[in-house]
């Protein structure tokens, strides 16, 4: 039911010229015979992870391997179109930008339909959420200023990072105040839970409810997400602080 909302959801968003932010430029799939060999070492990894995930979920069978890394390089060859040539010394912009959690799990909710998976990410691409919840979508992106882009800083860093720490300044001062105390931020941790798309942190319902809410309401609310993750974990970060 989730995969048929969405997809009807971000289907309709993509036709309408007020709700897209991005262009999509035109993109043929590579249909030839992708196997697990043409990926990196780190997403190998996580082809299987997702694979074991998927089965366990009963999402997926054995043989969805090979379509999870048809989606996998097809997204990547589809937001090379739209990426920068960037010189640095920064290793962050030389190499890919790791495993891509967001496509994975949006093959999980699609029962690893890979083409109904890479149809919803080219449409979903055009929308503005993309930008916050598939970080791969801006990285070395041509939609970003070029001294954004020498930074190394991904926007979910300083936008929606910086935003939880601001809030919770406001809502859960003595959450904010343990922080301080460690020598960690908020923020750190925010960009691990949403690089990840909370996968390892939430189960898979709650991973849904995060993508859904997020693709419906906007991208703010993967900042109301953060902050009630933090005050659910309250009083398990303070008993650590006294400990």
């Amino acid at each position: 039911v989730l995969a048929e909302l969405i997809e009807k959801f971000v289907s309709h968003l993509s036709e309408s010229r007020m709700d897209c932010y991005f262009s999509m430029g035109s993109y043929k799939a590579i249909d030839a015979d992708v196997k697990k060999e043409n990926l990196s070492s780190v997403q190998k990894l996580g082809v299987e992870m997702t694979v074991r995930y998927g089965k366990y979920l009963n999402l997926l069978k054995e043989d969805d391997e090979n379509g999870l890394c048809f989606v996998l390089m097809n997204c990547e060859e589809f937001l090379k179109q739209q990426q920068r040539t960037v010189v640095s010394s920064l290793r962050c912009l030389q190499e890919d930008c790791g495993y891509d959690w967001f496509a994975s799990s949006i093959f999980l909710i699609m029962s690893g339909d890979r083409e109904k998976t890479l149809m919803f990410l080219q449409q979903f691409s055009r929308l503005l959420v993309s930008a916050f919840l598939w970080l791969p979508r801006l990285h070395l992106s041509m939609h970003l200023p070029v001294t954004t882009l020498e930074y190394g800083i991904h926007p979910v860093y300083f936008c929606s990072a910086h935003h939880v720490e601001m809030l919770l300044k406001a809502e859960l001062p003595l959450v904010c105040s343990a922080f301080q105390m460690s020598g960690f931020t908020p923020s750190q941790i925010c960009l691990q839970w949403i690089t990840q798309c909370f996968w390892n942190y939430m189960d898979w319902s709650e991973i849904c409810h995060y993508i859904a809410l997020c693709t419906f309401l906007g991208p703010d609310y993967q900042i109301y997400m953060c902050i009630s993750v933090f005050r659910h974990l309250q009083q398990d970060i303070l008993k650590h602080t006294e400990a």
